[in-house]
């Protein structure tokens, strides 16, 4: 049975999760560009495979169509939106994802941007290398309101780690873990609400066709003046254009991002001081790969049986 490796890097921190691939299949076809394939690539490396472990490359209907051995997808990672979900059910495809095993990575991201946007940290780094020597004043996380979008397992660990800073809480969720916001005293409400009362607001809700453009210009406008807004989730949440403008009126007045809507990133908001950017790196702490690694390729060789 073959099976294809679509992501660019797996395997690159602990060869163990190939290792124990090889112990069941008799063929693996590996992405060994560097990057994610575009949709003939991805069509040329899963072509006769059963089953693929796959990144955040876009899985569409046109690969399906072009290979039909496919049965499973693993995904290395948390997030569908990049594959075509209904096209994959309507060809009889199983698509699985690995939940919580993120939730640590993500959320530490989340608080280091926090804190970053806060201190402004990079924006100091960058003025001491260029021999300017003069210390900006930033603000404590103390006893501000933060914002969770999205209290899923990623947004339940960001608000513990925020306990310790004596923050008060608010989140919004569709489904949200009532029992878990009560334990630590998380308010919830709705969207409106959590932008208009926080100084700091974290999306950390996954990307769907509810959630695309939550964050609008109506809604940006919302924010208070001097907030912060994270985004360690998925690109497309935030409208990226709204938000360049939305940072020159001061709601809100600084943004840390890990995320966006067309990747690599290149945009406006790169050019802006009061923003700091990370290349999708949520996942990219060593021991949450290899964790994720192992769970998607045990999740596929369970899916398939063997």
């Amino acid at each position: 049975m073959k099976i294809a490796i679509t992501t660019r890097s797996f395997a690159n921190l602990d060869s163990g999760p190939l290792d124990f691939l090889r112990e069941y299949f008799s063929t693996i076809a590996v992405n060994e560009t560097g990057r994610s394939l575009n949709e003939d690539e991805c069509i040329g490396l899963l072509n006769g495979a059963a089953g693929a472990l796959a990144g955040t490359e876009k899985l569409t209907d046109k690969i399906f169509a072009a290979c039909p051995d496919l049965k499973v997808i693993s995904r290395v990672g948390v997030g569908l939106d990049s594959v075509d979900l209904k096209a994959a059910e309507s060809r009889g495809i199983r698509v699985l994802n690995t939940p919580g095993v993120l939730a640590d990575a993500v959320a530490e991201l989340s608080l280091a941007l926090i804190i970053d946007c806060l201190r402004k940290i990079s924006a100091s780094d960058r003025a001491v290398r260029t021999g300017e020597w003069k210390p900006p004043m930033g603000n404590l996380l103390r006893g501000k309101t933060v914002g969770i979008v999205g209290l899923g397992s990623n947004g339940r660990r960001l608000a513990e780690l925020l306990i310790p800073f004596r923050v008060s809480l608010f989140a919004c969720d569709v489904a949200p873990n009532e029992v878990f916001a009560r334990h630590l005293g998380i308010k919830l409400t709705d969207i409106e609400t959590l932008l208009k009362k926080s100084d700091v607001v974290s999306v950390n809700a996954p990307l769907t066709d509810e959630t695309r453009h939550l964050l609008d210009a109506s809604r940006l406008a919302m924010m208070k003046e001097g907030s912060i807004l994270v985004n360690v989730s998925r690109g497309g949440i935030v409208d990226d254009a709204a938000l360049a403008s939305a940072l020159k009126s001061g709601r809100p007045a600084a943004a840390g991002l890990d995320v966006f809507e067309k990747e690599p990133y290149s945009g406006e908001l790169a050019r802006m001081d009061n923003v700091v950017l990370t290349p999708h790196a949520g996942s990219y702490a060593r021991e949450a790969r290899i964790e994720m690694e192992w769970a998607a390729a045990r999740n596929l060789v369970s899916a398939l049986g063997v």
